[in-house]
């Protein structure tokens, strides 16, 4: 036997055990940072975990590239997070029904995330809005692109101004998952405008005097449920019964974001 090309070998060998062991320990470590208690992930009756997502999110809402000019502040829904806690005890990764994310006045978007540790809001939101590199503002998503945007436009839709989430920890082939659920209403992601969340401009222009730190502040708490109210009202004005019942948002809101 050859003792060099044995060495060789061994060597080789051992570098490659190595480089093998030494490149998921460092992506362990990277994601043990981001790890959370489940406990303290729950948002029902906690203010901490229920603070940390709307911060987060208002916080990725004011750096949208290229900048907004009628970008809501969001704030926190008791009744949007009961329906997203149901929702992710349900342990499903579906969207559900959207009457199911209804609140007495308006439609709620969804967004879900899969875990297989419990991770930080901030983190997972973080992952929500990272779609955003995938996104150019303008131009129309492709339902043949690699990448899913949806997420990201939910989190950034402008007239969303309410927000409720939690997390449930689920089982799967034995294992522990964690569920995350948020409900955004009012609802984004309208086929008609998915390339265009917000409005560009400059921060706050749409709301000159109703801003706080670059968001808006002034959100119609109406929602139009035609899509084409604005030419109903138009046509029909806001005394036309179905156009009082289903373009609330148009009549009752003149200076509000809607």
């Amino acid at each position: 036997v050859d003792v060099g090309m044995a060495v060789k070998y061994f060597l080789l060998i051992a570098v490659a055990a190595a480089a093998t062991v030494f490149v998921p320990v460092l992506a362990v470590r990277h994601a043990k940072r981001h790890r959370a208690l489940y406990n303290k992930l729950v948002t029902e009756s906690q203010t901490d975990p229920q603070e940390e997502i709307v911060n987060a999110h208002n916080a990725f809402r004011r750096k949208v590239s290229p900048p907004a000019k009628n970008m809501l502040k969001m704030s926190w829904s008791s009744a949007a997070a009961g329906n997203a806690r149901i929702q992710a005890r349900y342990c499903d990764t579906s969207h559900s029904d959207p009457l199911e994310r209804r609140l007495s006045n308006t439609f709620c978007g969804e967004n879900i995330h899969l875990e297989h540790y419990p991770y930080s809001w901030s983190k997972v939101i973080e992952v929500w809005y990272n779609e955003s590199k995938h996104f150019t503002y303008g131009e129309w998503p492709s339902s043949d692109d690699e990448y899913e945007t949806d997420h990201y436009t939910q989190m950034v839709w402008a007239v969303s101004y309410l927000i409720g989430c939690d997390v449930a920890s689920c089982r799967r082939h034995k294992a522990a998952i964690y569920l995350y659920v948020c409900h955004y209403c009012h609802e984004g992601n309208n086929p008609d405008s998915l390339n265009k969340p917000y409005k560009q401009g400059l921060p706050c222009a749409d709301c000159p005097h109703n801003c706080e730190d670059g968001l808006c502040t002034n959100p119609c708490l109406y929602y139009d449920e035609y899509n084409n109210c604005d030419k109903q009202v138009k046509r029909t004005g806001c005394t036309h019964p179905s156009v009082q019942q289903f373009c609330k948002a148009s009549c009752l809101c003149k200076t509000e974001i809607k």
